[in-house]
């Protein structure tokens, strides 16, 4: 009798998973800033367990994606937000565009390193996480016979110039996150200098975040700055890189989110379960994907050799990242990187060569003439337009809403004026720099 009602116990409690399974249907919409290899692996085993879904994803980069949910929150169709950056969240969140979600998994931790996996407010949660450094093509870089590169401060050496590759974070999300990264690790203007010397070695900023590791899989340039899963996916599907965490790192969750008033509700929340669930926690160590996940456990079956934050206190603990400061500079930090840099950059490379060879003149000699023009140089490449304290003002940050795609989209209003007045300023500097370090190099 008691194998009777044993089996008939299990038969119902088959029958109901199965019954949960085939309820969930319809389309369900993610917007996407994930490559196809993320998104496409996902898609597959999702709609294999859930067959009455089928799962459309819209890919726009972080920025785009907000921007996107943010035009069409009046009719909604999209579900789901899917990207890396907590602070896009952040953003989405505080327009009231997010809807709560209770997660049934279990075996999460609150936090990887010092980090928050799951929103506080319950918002958006963690489901990898992310850690920003430097890629680097081993072939490229014993051919072109230079050092392997250990920290940030590496890559302004002028041995590295016109070797290194990034995208702009007004184009990308992750990318966003490691400037501001390195601008909370050194600080305002610290971390300002800090990127325009590793930029001024830049041979390109990328349209898109992948092209980084397109560009140094392919051998275009030799070294990239990039989310950790770029570098460990192309190292495991046997491309000659490698990848390393700088100490001026940090370690934050890449997340998802269900959008409010999407039209499938119940298949947003399955998907959400699936991704955190141990099946989709394994799906992360595909060596297409190759990202951290958040359940320890997962670990266990993880290759020799993976990262694993649980155990290795060292990734991402020298920066303790603060996302209200991140989201309260959001715009302008996008838009101070592409005046100064993307948009400037022939001028900062040639700049910097000028620097570099004013100092590789000056090399064992003294010259006191000579080094006040060198230091007089490096001072205004190193110059911001804007404080640390303004920048971080709700209605300065507010003014930039427009993000130019190319140097020549117009922008109007008070945001063209203040951008105007900023690339004035940093041309200007950019030239007078580059004499003074073309005049102390004929003193040599």
């Amino acid at each position: 009798m008691k194998h009777v009602l044993f089996g008939t116990v299990v038969a119902i409690g088959l029958a109901l998973a199965s019954f949960q399974v085939q309820a969930v249907e319809g389309t369900l919409t993610i917007v996407t800033s994930y490559p196809k290899d993320t998104t496409g692996t996902f898609k597959a085993a999702f709609e294999k367990k859930y067959p009455n879904v089928k799962v459309e994803m819209l890919k726009k980069k972080t920025t785009a994606g907000i921007k996107y949910l943010q035009e069409t929150a009046g009719s909604n169709t999209s579900d789901m937000f899917w990207a890396s950056a907590p602070d896009a969240f952040e953003v989405l969140k505080g327009d009231d565009l997010l809807v709560k979600y209770q997660l049934k998994v279990k075996g999460i931790p609150e936090k990887v390193g010092a980090f928050p996996i799951n929103d506080p407010d319950g918002y958006y949660k963690g489901f990898a996480a992310s850690g920003y450094g430097i890629m680097w093509n081993t072939r490229y870089l014993k051919a072109k016979k230079l050092p392997t590169p250990a920290e940030w401060s590496d890559l302004k050496k002028p041995v590295y110039h016109g070797h290194v590759g990034m995208s702009a974070p007004s184009r990308s999300g992750t990318t966003h996150l490691t400037v501001e990264t390195l601008l909370q690790g050194k600080g305002w203007e610290k971390g300002w200098a800090e990127w325009k010397a590793i930029a001024g070695n830049f041979k390109t900023v990328t349209e898109r975040s992948f092209g980084v590791p397109d560009g140094v899989n392919s051998g275009q340039f030799g070294v990239g700055i990039v989310i950790d899963f770029f570098g460990l996916s192309s190292k495991a599907s046997g491309f000659p890189v490698d990848y390393r965490y700088p100490t001026v790192t940090t370690l934050v969750p890449a997340n998802i989110a269900l959008v409010k008033n999407g039209p499938n509700p119940e298949a947003a929340g399955a998907f959400i379960e699936f991704l955190l669930s141990g099946e989709g926690q394994e799906l992360l160590l595909d060596p297409k994907i190759r990202r951290l996940p958040v359940n320890p456990a997962t670990y266990a079956k993880a290759p020799a050799g993976f990262p694993n934050p649980f155990k290795d206190s060292s990734i991402g603990s020298a920066v303790k990242f603060d996302l209200a400061l991140s989201k309260s500079r959001y715009n302008v930090i996008n838009s101070l990187f592409d005046v100064m840099i993307t948009y400037r950059l022939d001028d900062l490379r040639d700049t910097t060569k000028a620097i570099q060879d004013a100092e590789a003149a000056m090399a064992g000699k003294s010259n006191d003439k000579a080094a006040t023009l060198i230091a007089q140089a490096k001072a205004l490449v190193n110059q911001v337009p804007v404080d640390a304290a303004t920048a971080s003002k709700q209605e300065f940050n507010a003014v930039f809403k427009k993000k130019r795609k190319k140097a020549t989209t117009k922008v109007e209003g008070r945001q063209a004026e203040i951008e105007q007045d900023w690339d004035t300023m940093v041309k200007g500097n950019y030239a007078k720099a580059k004499s003074l370090a073309e005049k102390a190099k004929s003193m040599l």
